[in-house]
């Protein structure tokens, strides 16, 4: 037996967060999957034109915040295409003959999806150059002077690479992708939509004001929507009648502390922190991970996305400033100027 982890990355078991959720909510085909029209429209074509000359499809690049479906897009492309597909993450490739074993086990046209690709390994990475493009795996036998140069022919193949981090690709890497989309925040209509699909799924019995209230809080995120909607469907089933109605949803959600509009305990305290401690900022993200016992990643890449799209947080070249409406939401009063000589 090899090493644990390389295996489940040869035999093509999923190792990541996205895959957590319950698969039978994962759509399967385009028809199914909501939002994203233009990213499905676009890849449409591309899967309809690579069959029809009979080629792999392009590399893709998908990047946005997490939960918006970039593994659940990878599935559906391969059963568009009509192949298999091999799952792995950057931090799972340590070594470059991980790689080599997962490249050297694919099929003609089959594709390898590549989560959380930013986090690769250098060495690794720059094997995979000649793997995407000249579909060839350059591989080194022996050391020292004796050591010499070989060439493997790998099979076409698509890579599908996923990050929440587009600006940690290196340009090498980032040039070799023939299509790149990134995924938007999902508007309350479109989930809704998700909702009721995985409410019919999972057989929760749910009115229409019901899914409308889990949805305005969902952060315009199909994973969490669905995450909220489990936990309403419990409170539901053990403290009322079953049915997930938009009183029950909002007992729920409150319980949860997930507000109106979707803000977390944590999203309150990191605006509280900016505001209470730091006087509106602007600080610097380190200093506010530190004071709300956050890593600064998992605020970069899970909290900040939202809040900046609500217009709560503005990011300037001395930090993170909390923006008037932060303030009201919170319900402080504002009466913040900006620093003399702060370059916003």
């Amino acid at each position: 037996m090899g090493d644990s982890k390389t295996d489940r990355i040869i035999s093509g078991k999923p190792d990541n967060e996205d895959v957590t959720l319950d698969s039978s909510l994962r759509p399967r085909r385009f028809d199914d999957f909501i939002g994203q029209e233009k990213i499905k429209d676009n890849i449409n074509i591309a899967i309809t034109a690579a069959r029809g000359r009979g080629d792999a499809l392009d590399h893709v690049l998908l990047y946005g915040p997490p939960g918006l479906g970039k593994t659940t897009l990878a599935y559906i492309i391969a059963a568009e295409m009509g192949v298999n597909i091999r799952i792995t993450s950057g931090p799972a490739v340590e070594r470059t003959g991980d790689l080599a074993a997962i490249l050297t086990n694919l099929r003609n046209h089959d594709i390898l999806f590549i989560d959380e690709i930013h986090r690769l390994n250098r060495a690794v990475e720059e094997v995979l150059y000649p793997a995407m493009e000249d579909f060839a795996l350059d591989i080194v036998i022996g050391k020292g002077p004796g050591a010499r140069s070989l060439r493997l022919n790998l099979p076409d193949f698509t890579l599908i690479g996923a990050t929440t981090r587009f600006a940690l690709l290196s340009p090498p890497l980032r040039d070799r992708f023939g299509a790149v989309y990134r995924l938007d925040f999902y508007d309350p209509e479109a989930i809704e939509k998700i909702l009721q699909r995985s409410a019919k799924i999972l057989k929760v019995k749910a009115d229409k004001d019901g899914l409308k209230e889990i949805a305005r809080r969902a952060r315009g995120t199909p994973r969490v929507a669905n995450r909220l909607l489990k936990r309403v469907r419990d409170y539901a089933q053990v403290m009322f009648d079953g049915v997930a109605t938009r009183e029950v949803a909002v007992e729920a959600l409150t319980k949860l502390e997930v507000d109106s509009i979707g803000l977390d305990e944590i999203d309150h305290k990191l605006l509280r922190t900016i505001v209470e401690k730091f006087g509106g900022g602007p600080v610097g993200l380190d200093t506010i991970a530190a004071s709300i016992s956050e890593e600064a990643d998992t605020i970069m890449d899970v909290y900040e996305p939202y809040l900046l799209q609500l217009g709560f947080l503005e990011r300037t070249p001395r930090g993170r400033l909390a923006t008037e409406a932060a303030y009201q939401h919170l319900g402080l009063p504002y009466n913040k100027k900006p620093p003399q000589g702060t370059l916003l």
